[in-house]
């Protein structure tokens, strides 16, 4: 299991530096704490929720990357700010974006939370009010860094802090956070409507605290959901305007150009990372910053020289030059090959995407009609299934499976044992997610199954039928292993939420 190719390679080596100790490998197995690495695998990998590998394509490109750039293993600070400044433009022109659209990179998708903070820091008197939607849905380290706190033990700088500790510069601008659910007791997806009169609530109570309201938007969480609809958030703009921030957590990256030009055009921050859909290696991840936002920023907190490099921000964010003048070559070229995923990606026509998507969504739903009692946890709220319809094709690429049956009943605790088990069959799924509720107020048990960026491009030029005949293998693959590990062999009837 586990072909252990590239294993000593250079950049393999480089790309597991400069972040925070979730990049480590595990010196026995060579894999991460999400069961992964940045090298090749011969895994059958439908992880793009957790965590990807590399394809073979993208390792190339890095190394050739690694060799131009820092054939010694070193990188300059002047080499890494030019090289920054490309990937900028790379990522302009993949999502056809504007020069005046700021980019600012980060050692992952926890890390960016701390943007959206110094982006708003200043603009009430009494701190920022984070609105989070749906905590069990975003990363663990989020909840501490969305609090503008430390979220690990050592930063990518090498700094060691405290977990849980205030990031210096933002206990000055008091960060108060709550957190909206986005599923209800039961596990279905909460209306909008509701979501938004939860927000509006969240916002009064901001304003009586002299406090600004950073919003949460989520466009594709753990599962799939995408709240509030454009139409709430609208709503919103219009009844407070400048009195509230919006940032979008498209940390899952399933999400379109298009998609992308909505929400800057509402003066929304957008977060993606490029180690989920679009395929890239562990971790990575950019925040894209609106024009009206990018003038008249506040100072960054002096606490972000303990997190950030300096080039790694725009030039022009006032209290930029506190930032160490250094280097990250691991951060560089986990960039460089998520950046090579969406270039690859994005030259696809919409119909090659979507020949390839709804043929991965009808060999899922196929293998889960059979002798496995799973149900699939609709992506979105109860009555919404014609709206969920017209999301953009990328947000079809992910499946999250209820296996609470598989059990008496299976738990939250049975799927993480599962996901180990899978490992000795060469299948890695997405982590279980906290989305399905038990008569006894337990997790239940689930994994996910989501297809990523460079899965589509390698299958994209096969025929219908080898294409058919591809995905229905490996999802009847992952259907006996999931017996096996869960010791399941009866036949039962396949629920479909709704």
């Amino acid at each position: 299991m586990f072909a252990p190719m590239n294993r000593d390679k250079p950049a393999t080596k480089a790309m597991t530096e400069g972040g925070d100790a979730r990049l480590h490998l595990d010196p026995k197995t060579g894999l991460n704490r999400y069961h992964s690495a940045p090298r090749p695998s011969d895994v059958l990998a439908y992880a793009s929720s957790t965590a990807n590998d590399i394809s073979a394509e993208a390792f190339a490109h890095v190394e050739a990357t690694m060799q131009a750039l820092a054939p010694a293993g070193k990188l300059s600070p002047q080499a890494y700010a030019a090289q920054l400044e490309q990937l900028r433009h790379r990522i302009r022109q993949a999502y056809s974006l504007g020069n005046d659209v700021e980019i600012v990179f980060a050692p992952s998708g926890t890390d960016l939370e701390y943007v959206a903070l110094a982006a708003v820091a200043g603009k009430g008197a009494g701190g920022t009010h984070n609105i989070l939607l749906g905590a069990d849905e975003v990363g663990s380290g989020c909840i501490h860094s969305a609090h503008g706190r430390y979220f690990a033990d050592e930063t990518a700088l090498g700094v060691a802090v405290q977990v849980g500790q205030t990031v210096p510069g933002l206990d000055e601008t008091h960060v108060d956070l709550i957190d909206i659910p986005v599923r209800d007791a039961r596990g279905y997806g909460r209306p909008s409507s509701e979501i938004t009169a939860a927000i509006e609530a969240a916002i009064a109570a901001a304003a009586a605290a002299g406090r600004h309201p950073l919003i949460h938007i989520v466009h594709g969480s753990k599962t799939g959901l995408i709240l509030p609809s454009l139409a709430d958030i609208d709503r919103l703009r219009a009844a407070h305007g400048d009195g509230i921030t919006f940032v979008v957590d498209a940390c899952q990256a399933r999400i379109t150009s298009a998609a992308i030009a909505d929400y800057l055009a509402r003066d929304a921050i957008v977060f993606v990372t490029g180690s989920k859909f679009m395929g890239g290696p562990p971790f990575s991840g950019f925040a894209l910053v609106p024009p009206a936002l990018a003038t008249g920023m506040a100072p960054l907190p002096a606490g972000l020289a303990t997190i950030f490099r300096r080039a790694e921000w725009p030039q022009a964010w006032p209290g930029v030059d506190q930032l160490p003048d250094g280097a990250n070559l691991g951060l560089t070229l986990r960039l460089d090959a998520s950046i090579f995923e969406l270039e690859r990606f994005q030259a696809l026509s919409l119909e090659q995407v979507t020949r390839v998507v709804l043929a991965f969504h009808a060999a899922v739903r196929q293998a889960m009609i059979g002798p496995l009692p799973i149900r699939r946890v609709a992506p979105y709220p109860q009555g919404d299934r014609a709206e969920a319809d017209s999301h953009p094709i990328e947000m079809r690429t992910l499946s999250t499976l209820d296996l609470s049956h598989l059990g008496e009943p299976a738990t939250f605790e049975d799927a993480q044992r599962w996901h180990r088990d899978l490992l000795a069959h060469d299948i890695r799924l997405g982590q279980p997610v906290k989305c399905v509720k038990l008569p006894d107020g337990r997790w239940g048990a689930t994994l996910r199954v989501g297809l990523s960026m460079p899965n589509i491009v390698a299958r994209a030029a096969l025929s219908d039928a080898a294409l058919k005949r591809a995905f229905e293998a490996d999802m009847d693959r992952i259907e006996l292993a999931l017996a096996a590990v869960s010791g399941q062999h009866s036949a039962s009837p396949l629920a479909e939420a709704c």
